[in-house]
């Protein structure tokens, strides 16, 4: 039997690097005698229409679709319509924000930064609280870590060295989602980046800078291949179950006695990366459990 999927990419990311990944993924399926349509949020119209969820135009129904984008909205209509949807709906749109996903993991008690979430403003206010800034100091101490609620590669992600590093740093996000985090000295430049699919790890990497306090690839790191400890596995795994991903790809920060620390969870990793570190493909195993998946729902 040869399955059908839908791979739902962002129209707006045609650059070579994204373009790579979709045909990656293509190829990879048809190891697995699956036909994977890349298609663009922007090429499917999602309607409400006479009372029902709708989408056009009208293409013949996949077996799963298997999204790489953060377009929650067509996630959301996709599933309404019956779908499977690998991440789902909720797994992208917790991951996508990280004040949502470290709420989330603390609802699993798993390890992760002190975290202080900013208040939401409306845009009348032109100036941050000064006592919540100073709740901010007293509980995070210098320097600390400043996160956008959303942001990839290390962008959005700033370090915080004074007083008016802070204040600035906070008008500079005053209307935007964000987050305070205690700076974890011993993971500085470097980080293990650890690849789950369904409950086990398939692929994992230790990121290195030199240049930097954020250890991407992207912003200049090294990437080496290792072995995780059962200890950063399985924290791993948790992460990723916590958020409800069917496929990950979970951020661990080495904690001053080597215990690993939770950064965040991406429900879109990108598998380029980890094969030229591990010449291990993922989504060879993100196939297979997407075929395991579906045939354990239609028995």
């Amino acid at each position: 039997m040869r399955y059908k999927g839908w791979l739902i990419y962002n129209g707006g990311l045609l650059t070579k690097k994204f373009i790579e990944l979709n045909e990656w993924y293509v190829e990879s399926a048809k190891k697995l005698a699956i036909d994977l349509l890349p298609i663009a949020n922007s090429e499917l119209f999602c309607q409400i229409e006479e009372g029902k969820v709708t989408l056009e135009p009208q293409l013949t129904r996949p077996d799963f679709v298997l999204f790489l984008d953060k377009d929650i909205q067509l996630a959301c209509q996709l599933e309404s319509l019956g779908l499977q949807v690998f991440n789902s709906a909720n797994t992208i749109e917790v991951c996508d924000n990280k004040l949502l996903m470290h709420q989330q993991l603390a609802q699993a008690e798993l390890p992760q930064p002190l975290t202080i979430f900013a208040p939401m403003l409306f845009s009348h206010v032109k100036e941050p609280n000064p006592a919540f800034l100073d709740h901010v100091e007293e509980k995070l101490g210098y320097p600390l870590i400043a996160k956008e609620g959303f942001g990839s590669f290390g962008e959005q992600v700033y370090m915080v060295d004074d007083r008016h590093q802070l204040e600035a740093i906070a008008r500079k996000l005053l209307h935007k989602p964000h987050l305070f985090q205690a700076y974890i000295k011993s993971s500085h430049g470097q980080d293990i980046r650890v690849h789950v699919v369904g409950d086990r790890v398939v692929a994992s990497m230790k990121r290195v800078s030199e240049l930097d306090f954020r250890a991407n690839v992207t912003r200049g790191g090294k990437m080496f291949k290792i072995e995780p400890s059962d200890a950063f596995s399985e924290l791993a795994i948790a992460a990723s179950k916590a958020v409800g991903a069917d496929f990950s790809g979970v951020d661990l920060l080495i904690g001053p006695n080597d215990e690993p620390i939770i950064c965040e969870v991406n429900s879109n990793a990108h598998i380029k990366n980890i094969y030229q570190a591990t010449s291990i493909d993922v989504s060879d195993y993100i196939f297979e459990h997407i075929l395991t998946t579906l045939k354990s729902h239609s028995s």
